[in-house]
């Protein structure tokens, strides 16, 4: 099958779920956005997903997307590294066509796949995980306005959070473009068109999720009501 064993396949494999992953990461912001003006209406959206049967769905179709970025990321990126054999050691400078986060995703992956370890550990694995698991914690998995009071309480989750923000900044802005290109989405005009519209998205999406950051951590965010 030319999607698995072909190049040009996985490209579009990448392509196709990194979208859907941008997607996601909107619902997501959407979702989050409403804790920084009312705690019980988070809690409210908590519950409602919780660990209901569409919850654990789109749970299980998200992480199948997620494997499948990863995996073919780092095949895509072997592969090339292979290809380039040891000319990658003869280049001393980069050309100005090619941006400094397509020179670093492998570094920006890794970073980003650490970020979502931790993300998942302080709320997917203390929320979902916990009511399908029936664990007792001190806050109940369905408050999740707690879970986020929590979090960004400690100053060094804001900064490892911080630091996951950037590096998915620079890996989004170049991955949004480039999988339009792989998806014959992309001529001579519509290159920089995609490369502007991807800049703005991308940068209002992950502002949006430093701004609750930042409200919790500098204590801006209401109280449970």
């Amino acid at each position: 099958m030319w999607l698995i064993n072909s190049p040009i396949g996985r490209k579009v494999v990448m392509s196709v779920t990194g979208i859907c992953l941008i997607l996601f990461l909107t619902f997501h912001l959407c979702m989050n956005v409403v804790a920084v003006f009312s705690g019980t209406g988070y809690n409210g959206i908590c519950a409602f997903l919780g660990s209901n049967w569409y919850a654990v769905l789109g749970t299980i179709v998200l992480a199948a997307l997620a494997v499948c970025h990863i995996l073919y990321a780092f095949t895509l990126t072997a592969q090339n590294r292979r290809a380039r054999g040891d000319v990658r050691y003869e280049v001393t400078s980069r050309r100005p066509e090619v941006s400094w986060a397509s020179q670093n995703m492998l570094v920006l992956g890794i970073i980003i796949l650490l970020g979502l370890i931790l993300h998942l550990f302080n709320f997917w694995y203390n929320m979902m995980f916990a009511e399908l698991a029936g664990i007792t914690n001190p806050i109940p998995p369905t408050h999740g306005f707690e879970y986020i009071q929590q979090t960004f309480s400690n100053p060094v989750f804001v900064i490892l959070y911080i630091i996951w923000i950037c590096a998915l900044w620079f890996h989004l802005t170049h991955g949004f473009w480039s999988a339009m290109q792989t998806l014959g989405l992309s001529g001579k005009i519509w290159l920089k068109r995609w490369q502007c519209i991807g800049f703005v998205y991308v940068t209002i999406l992950l502002l949006g999720f430093l701004f609750v950051i930042l409200s919790f951590a500098l204590g801006f965010a209401p109280s449970l009501h």
